[in-house]
């Protein structure tokens, strides 16, 4: 009985402590000035576009290789601030690529070789993403900020890809879907009162992805991959254009 009865005294105690300690304010001197204001609508765009031509390049065990390809990605965004340096909004995504590879050896050792040649692949993939930002201004300034981004996406996707010619051709089919949540933090400045310029990277997320795969209308496969990513991806570089209108 007396042990149950110290027991009790000792949580009450604790409870005192804990509830005084959450009385006491704690000033970290932190000032949150209105960065961004409610009511504006922010629109932007990021486009990129890469184009390469290789003629008998060759790189590491690669060699003489010849093709050409191009990769092409828009990435529209909108968004409402509903209240001082908080908006909510969302964002689509589109990406293209193609690669024309008409030759190339792989050369590992004297007796482990491989040659490519009538490679053709074409990809194409499409997403869209609820987002949600919080901006902070960088000291007292009114042009330069920091936001953070809260992502959650769904997207898919459709890819093709021919190897060979005459009886040896021979070509995949594949269909993709994924579904991502994410956060974003990223730099901005503001060129004038209306233009910034935004630059964000990945930081951690979580991502599940799904494809299912077709070779010469006959053989079938799948892949599932579940992923948390708790570091920089430097892969998810974006840098834009928005407007605060």
């Amino acid at each position: 009985m007396n042990k149950l009865i110290s027991a009790i005294c000792s949580s009450l105690l604790l409870g005192v402590s804990l509830t005084t300690v959450h009385a006491q304010e704690f000033d970290r001197g932190i000032v949150l000035n209105t960065f961004i204001p409610k009511g504006q609508w922010v629109v932007g765009n990021s486009i990129s576009y890469s184009e390469y031509s290789n003629d008998n390049y060759q790189f590491l065990v690669i060699e003489n290789m010849d093709g050409i390809g191009y990769t092409f990605k828009v990435s529209p965004m909108f968004c409402y601030i509903v209240k001082d340096n908080l908006g909510l909004g969302g964002r689509f995504a589109y990406e293209r690529s193609l690669t024309k590879l008409d030759n190339a050896s792989i050369k590992i050792g004297d007796d482990l070789n491989f040659d490519m040649d009538n490679v053709y692949s074409l990809s194409h993939s499409y997403s869209g993403m609820a987002i949600m930002r919080n901006y902070i201004s960088i000291g007292n300034s009114s042009r330069f900020g920091i936001f953070n981004e809260l992502q959650l996406s769904l997207g898919g996707g459709e890819s093709k890809m021919v190897n060979g010619s005459g009886e040896s051709l021979t070509g995949t089919f594949e269909r993709s879907f994924n579904f991502n949540i994410g956060i974003a933090p990223g730099l901005m400045a503001f060129l004038n009162d209306y233009t910034a310029i935004e630059v964000n990277v990945g930081l951690l997320g979580f991502n599940y992805s799904h494809v299912k795969q077709t070779t010469d209308q006959v053989y079938t496969g799948k892949r599932s991959q579940n992923m948390a990513n708790f570091k920089v991806n430097i892969f998810s570089l974006g840098l834009g254009i928005a407007f605060y209108l």
